[in-house]
């Protein structure tokens, strides 16, 4: 029998590192030779001076480089110059260990969403790439208590990305929590007192977050491996409606020579919920569909086969999630706990009064309808057929945003006229997904 080995020490270790410190790529176009310059980042951490700590998993060496020099012109695209680092040159303020690769593709994504959310501070909470909870709010702390009760459970161990320097609220409300990784544009003094309590926590500071407006529009060259070790590249995505505030349209579409239009045209409410939405539907995994409410994500569909299956598997979490915040915040301890609890009552009256407490919370995620009753429906696609739509009506929503361009879509106006009360719905004219 083979030895019995401590799988806990390969989360500890550092994959050996035999990347090089340089790399060079050369692009070969009508213009001449254009070459992009990359150095490889590493961090001295515990007197230990390695990069990446692991790839995707123990066992994956990985390395991350960061643009030293060169440009790159294709056609219209001109990419982001050497000196915007983000994520690919974080000061590491804190750190009880190196960070790993999935660390920072969390922070990375959670930055490709964030620029377009300047505005106002906002937190998004990030993982495995993807957001459990973001929100905007006037008070950063309320933003991070937003997006951290938008899906608690899923927002353990995930990465905290804020667009505003860290006040001392914010860090006790971040500390109360367990968190992997939190990143900012600056700490206020004493914040990191509060978050050298947590030895294992990475603080990150990242100043070009106070820039991020100047990363709206901008592109760069996406590189995808392929098994065999071919390439395929691609200009990243840019979201049309952070260029063009008005780049939406009221849902129409024609159908055996009959013209079919949205009766119902979105309030400034929702369309402030549909602009909100479509940024963070940029950096979900597709095919996916989201609901948002009040500037802040109810739940979050992600990489699922099937469109209504996402709708509906995003509304199961969004009603799973809302009795669970219900209990939280009414008893201190999670639904799961409640239920054990009731399980384990040792007196009939006991019993009694854990039944009771279920059943109104149960009831109230039944009335608000897992908080979905009036929020807007986001997805990265069009709907090819109307049950995706009707999934998103019957869940409760007001007001919903997508690519349009199906065969179909003139049921998917349909069903949002014969809504009642009516459903509005926006086509964007562009698909954004996200693989």
């Amino acid at each position: 029998m083979p030895e019995a080995k401590d799988l806990k020490s390969i989360y500890r270790t550092i994959e050996a590192d035999n990347f090089p410190p340089t790399v060079r790529i050369c692009f070969d176009t009508r213009s001449g030779t254009q070459e992009l310059v990359y150095r490889k980042v590493t961090w001295d951490i515990g007197g230990e001076t390695r990069g990446l700590r692991y790839g995707e998993n123990p066992g994956q060496q990985a390395a991350m480089y960061r643009l030293a020099n060169g440009n790159l012109v294709l056609g219209d695209v001109q990419t982001i110059l050497p000196g915007m680092t983000l994520v690919s040159d974080p000061e590491m303020e804190q750190s009880g260990k190196h960070p790993g690769k999935i660390n920072l593709t969390d922070v990375d994504n959670a930055l490709s969403i964030l620029r377009y959310l300047h505005g106002t501070p906002t937190c998004a909470i990030m993982k495995h790439n993807n957001p459990s909870g973001v929100a905007q709010r006037d008070a950063l702390v309320d933003a991070y208590l937003a997006a951290d009760m938008a899906d608690r459970i899923a927002a353990f161990g995930g990465a905290v990305v804020l667009n505003r320097p860290i006040d001392k609220a914010t860090a006790e409300a971040i500390a109360g929590h367990y968190a992997e990784v939190v990143v900012a544009p600056e700490f206020e003094e004493g914040t990191l007192d509060i978050f050298a309590k947590k030895k294992n926590l990475r603080v990150m500071r990242i100043g070009n977050i106070s820039r991020l407006e100047q990363f709206v529009g901008q592109q760069y060259v996406d590189f995808k491996s392929l098994i065999d070790g071919g390439l395929i590249l691609q200009t990243a995505f840019v979201p049309e409606l952070a260029r063009n505030p008005d780049a939406w349209m009221p849902a129409e579409a024609s159908y055996k020579g009959t013209d079919c239009r949205i009766a119902r045209e979105p309030t400034a409410g929702e369309l402030a919920d549909m602009r909100f939405g479509w940024f963070v539907e940029a950096g979900v995994s597709s095919n996916s569909v989201i609901f948002v409410k009040d500037r802040t994500t109810v739940a979050i569909g992600t990489g699922e086969q099937d469109r209504v299956g996402v709708a509906k598997i995003a509304v199961f979490k969004a009603h799973e999630k809302y009795r669970d915040a219900l209990c939280f915040r009414g008893t201190g301890f999670p639904f799961a706990a409640l239920e054990e609890k009731l399980k384990a009552a040792g007196t009939e009256a006991e019993r009694e009064a854990l039944l009771e407490l279920k059943l109104a919370f149960d009831k109230e995620t039944e009335y608000a309808q897992g908080g979905l009753k009036g929020s807007v429906a986001v997805s990265d696609a069009f709907f090819p057929f109307r049950d995706g739509v009707d999934a998103c009506i019957e869940a409760g929503v007001t007001a919903i945003i997508q690519p349009g361009g199906s065969d179909r879509d003139f049921e998917s106006i349909v069903a949002c006229n014969e809504a009642d009360p009516k459903v509005t719905m926006t086509f964007t004219g562009q698909r954004s997904f996200k693989h």
